[in-house]
């Protein structure tokens, strides 16, 4: 078995992840609950109170936390404590604690570090913070508030909760956060600097979350409907449906996870990320194109090996004509695409290791979900292979699972089915 690639730099597994979402918490239950073609959407009453938001759609997380010692999380809202629980649940598969629930101490060393995201800190914390300034209340900021809300909260707390005292990559690019940690920790191993990376995204449910794209008149508002939102590539499509989840991927030096006897789930072949720098909301097809042509070319592959997209799919006018328009150029070709976020929603920071997660396990499977709502393909969508009505048995070893976020920031990932080999 060769651990290194051609090029000399260190080949990177996937040992585990944890996942929050609302199609569940591990494969088994997300897998029963794709096939069940159903999605996870539904209306918030409290809502209501918002009047002049058009929107009542999301897709909350709505299990309970587990709990946690309370001198150890006071520094975390929900949105630090999301990512805390997915990183519980990614060393139990990974297998990387002690007998005593004690994470590893080699993972202290320094050899292991952390690349995470999300839009930003817990609102609470921001209200309490925004309330000295609109209020003069000075009374609800303590030593905590600021911990709780800062950009880095998830990162900066999983560090100093399981004392890993590796490189800290926060990535904060809203709706790349998660993908871009997975690709910038796959960087930091292959490249030798690391020896393990904990990586993913994580967001809270608030509703200016979807007050935000709601004043730019890109949300669902089937509001009687909810099962029937949102419809990416349907050229009846309205707008995005916001979702809350965390994902934490454990990626690993491949010779490392060998040695320990580690189950490899996938092997991170490509990664790419490049700007837009043309707009701060509007997607440019063109930028897009390059970053899949990036992450293609890290791979080493020609397209025509990537047997399946998991797209972006926000299900807004124009960001899903750009990345069909992008995702044609690349493939040339109609390749079988499908969009997650038409079961979940748009979990924005957790969106892209959530996505990429399912991504892996579907590849594994042979199997493939649909696009939920996909009725008439909106003819200004590229000519590509739109799953429609029942999932669809692809085998293929290689897949790919790209996003697309505010800024212009563009991130392209590509996974290939571990052989053994």
């Amino acid at each position: 078995m060769n651990f290194t690639k051609p090029n000399g730099k260190r080949r990177v597994v996937i040992t585990g992840c944890g996942m929050l979402s609302g199609l569940g918490d591990d494969w088994a239950e997300a897998f029963a609950n794709l096939q069940s073609y159903k999605n996870r959407i539904r209306y918030m009453k409290d809502w209501e109170f918002f009047e002049r938001m058009n929107t009542r759609l999301a897709c909350p997380y709505e299990k309970e936390l587990p709990s946690f010692p309370r001198k150890k999380v006071r520094g975390m809202g929900r949105v630090a404590l999301l990512s805390l629980v997915a990183m519980d649940r990614a060393l139990d598969m990974a297998k990387l604690k002690n007998e005593d629930g004690s994470i590893l101490a080699e993972l202290q060393d320094g050899s292991a570090g952390i690349a995470y995201g999300s839009c930003m800190g817990s609102m609470s914390a921001i209200v309490d913070m925004a309330a000295m300034v609109t209020e003069g209340d000075a009374t609800r900021i303590d030593s905590q508030t600021y911990i709780k809300c800062m950009p880095q909260t998830c990162a900066a707390n999983i560090s100093v909760y399981y004392g890993i005292k590796g490189r800290v990559i926060t990535t904060n690019t809203a709706c790349t956060s998660g993908s871009q940690s997975i690709g910038y920790a796959y960087e930091a191993i292959e490249n030798g600097i690391q020896t393990v990376m904990f990586a993913g995204g994580a967001e809270e449910l608030t509703p200016p979350d979807a007050g935000c794209f709601d004043a730019m008149g890109a949300t669902a508002i089937l509001n009687d409907s909810p099962e029937l939102e949102p419809r990416a590539f349907d050229k009846d499509r309205d707008g995005l449906v916001i979702g809350e989840g965390a994902g934490m991927m454990v990626l690993e030096d491949l010779e490392h996870a060998v040695k320990r006897g580690a189950k490899i789930y996938a092997e991170i072949v490509g990664f790419g990320t490049n700007a837009d720098g043309t707009h701060i909301t509007s997607p440019n097809p063109e930028t897009q194109a390059v970053c899949m042509a990036q992450s293609v070319k890290d791979a080493g592959i020609s397209p025509d090996l990537i047997g399946y997209v998991n797209a972006h799919g926000t299900a807004t006018h124009h960001g899903d004509i750009a990345e069909t328009a992008a995702t044609y150029k690349v493939f040339n070709r109609a390749v079988p695409i499908s969009t997650t976020k038409s079961y979940i929603g748009h979990t924005l920071g957790a969106c892209g290791c959530v996505e990429a997660w399912l991504t892996i396990n579907m590849m594994n499977e042979g199997w493939f979900h649909p696009n939920l709502n996909l009725v008439n393909v909106d003819p200004e969508c590229a000519p590509l292979d739109y799953i429609k009505g029942e999932g669809r048995e692809i085998k293929t070893d290689y897949v790919m699972s790209n996003n697309f976020a505010f800024g212009g920031i563009n991130t392209s990932l590509v996974f290939k089915r571990w052989t053994d080999e």
